[in-house]
């Protein structure tokens, strides 16, 4: 959110005056993070504000250390200012002319030094904030590959991605939003490659959020940005690897990297990015291809398995005579709707609890869940055995789901798919399926279709989602970002 310059207060030559500015505004000697150093150099009053915390003391140190030594190097000047200037042993330093920039640069973990009788504040960039270390995110593992991720520093995340690109073209372009979290936000994109027209709608969205703070960072980012609502499909991809971020900038894609948050947003996404993982680029072809195809059958058996299994449960006449033996053995006398729904309940029950127990007792959890909750449900006659085994299988394809985000929204249209099975059957599961294909149809992420390339049909994309090409027979980005230029290698 920005304000217009001509109604920002100006800083005044008094430095007495800005710090009682300070003092009634952000709470100087109030908040014991916040400090201001007074020294005097050539008869001139200076004061350096800060926040500790978020800056790098040694730094702090060195450029203090640099300005009291000027008494005994330096003659009395009129040019104070242009000495002190010239003196700071820094890298990046820029100059501010009204109170509210200099205040928000303060708060940002950058330093202010402000010399009596000059308008003007020096911002040094010495931040230093709090984190931890590249690593590889649990989210998404590979058994080949680099182990460093994006973390919650938006610095140290732009770095990975120049890192991996040093391209001239490449670009960061940083604003802050909300107006009272002045969060860091940066979009990232290859100019020449990027749509321009993308790149344009992605800002001109960013700088019309109007909001106190964006604390939960991505996640509200994409509500604003792509106006969700209750749709429960994820509309951009997330990722914390910087080698997946850098992969989708070569092929068009413009990414939204938040402050604090150690997921980067790709955008646009359709549904076929989200079933998509790191490990199948770092296998050969064949073998990405094979594991691609196993962790389809996951996300489809998560779909679409205990609906499918419980219309043959209830309808056994739908089935050949050679697999007559799908269906429960036993009867209880619960529902077997019912059962399939405490099951999958408890499945979720497991999966939230995993989230909150500290790791040493996940393992055990996972043991009294399995043995004594599963076991003595089925000998006590809760469930019939085929209710656990159909539940268990659909859950392991909700966790072979890349995305975290699609994996619930999956789970979501499981249980619908099954309110419709068991009030109207046959009819409930095809209105129900045809319902869903028509519902992601509709949707359009940034004017991208969700599910191209299979609506609309391309036939080259599509077999680019089926099998995972070679490099050197990867020539062409996707159309579906509209590239710029479309050849990622030179035409032959």
């Amino acid at each position: 959110m920005t304000k217009d310059l001509n109604n920002k207060l100006p800083i005044p030559e008094d430095v007495k005056k800005l710090k009682k500015i300070f003092e009634e505004r952000v709470g100087l000697g109030v908040s014991f993070d916040l400090g201001v150093r007074s020294i005097k150099v050539l008869k001139k009053h200076i004061q350096l504000y800060y926040v500790n915390g978020l800056t790098d003391t040694e730094f702090i140190i060195e450029i203090l250390k640099e300005l009291v030594l000027l008494n005994d190097t330096e003659r009395l000047s009129s040019k104070v200012y242009e000495v002190i200037e010239n003196r700071i042993v820094n890298q990046s330093v820029e100059k501010v002319k009204t109170v509210d920039e200099m205040v928000d640069q303060v708060l940002s973990g950058l330093i202010a030094i402000v010399i009596e009788g000059e308008g003007e504040a020096i911002i040094v960039d010495v931040r230093s904030y709090p984190g931890r270390q590249p690593m590889e995110p649990d989210t998404e593992k590979v058994v080949r590959g680099s182990r460093d991720g994006y973390v919650e520093n938006i610095i140290v995340n732009t770095a990975l991605t120049r890192r991996r690109i040093r391209d001239e073209r490449l670009r960061f372009e940083i604003m802050q939003i909300g107006e009272r979290s002045k969060t860091d936000v940066a979009i990232g994109y290859i100019k020449g490659v990027a749509n321009p027209d993308l790149i344009e709608t992605i800002k001109k969205e960013l700088k019309a959020i109007d909001v106190d703070g964006i604390t939960m960072a991505d996640k509200t980012i994409e509500e604003f940005l792509l106006k969700q609502g209750y749709n429960p499909f994820p509309l951009v991809r997330y990722t914390e690897r910087a080698d997946v971020g850098s992969i989708h900038l070569l092929e068009g894609h413009v990414l939204i990297y938040i402050d604090t948050s150690p997921s980067v947003m790709v955008t646009p996404a359709t549904f076929f990015h989200h079933v998509q993982h790191a490990e199948e680029y770092r296998q050969a072809p064949a073998v990405g291809t094979f594991i691609r195809w196993i962790r389809f059958l996951g996300i489809l058996a998560s779909l679409f398995l205990l609906p499918l299994w419980y219309l043959f449960a209830i309808e056994p006449t739908f089935l050949p005579e050679n697999i007559d033996f799908i269906g429960p053995n036993k009867h209880t006398h619960i529902p077997l709707i019912l059962q399939l729904f405490i099951a999958d309940m408890g499945i979720e029950f497991l999966r939230i609890a995993a989230i909150h127990t500290p790791t040493p007792l996940a393992t055990a959890m996972g043991l009294i869940a399995a043995v004594l909750i599963g076991q003595i449900a089925v000998d006590v006659g809760l469930f019939v055995p085929e209710v656990i085994l159909y539940v268990s299988v659909a859950s392991i394809g909700t966790y072979a789901t890349p995305s975290y985000e699609l994996s619930v929204a999956n789970k979501i249209v499981r249980v619908i798919l099954l309110l419709l099975v068991a009030f109207f059957k046959l009819p409930g599961l095809m209105i129900g399926s045809t319902l869903f294909i028509i519902y992601l149809a509709h949707i359009r992420a940034l004017n991208a279709p969700y599910l191209w390339p299979f609506i609309p049909f391309n036939p080259q994309a599509i077999s680019h989602v089926l099998i995972r090409r070679t490099v050197p027979g990867s020539l062409i980005r996707p159309s579906i970002v509209h590239p710029r230029d479309r050849f990622r290698q030179p035409p032959e």
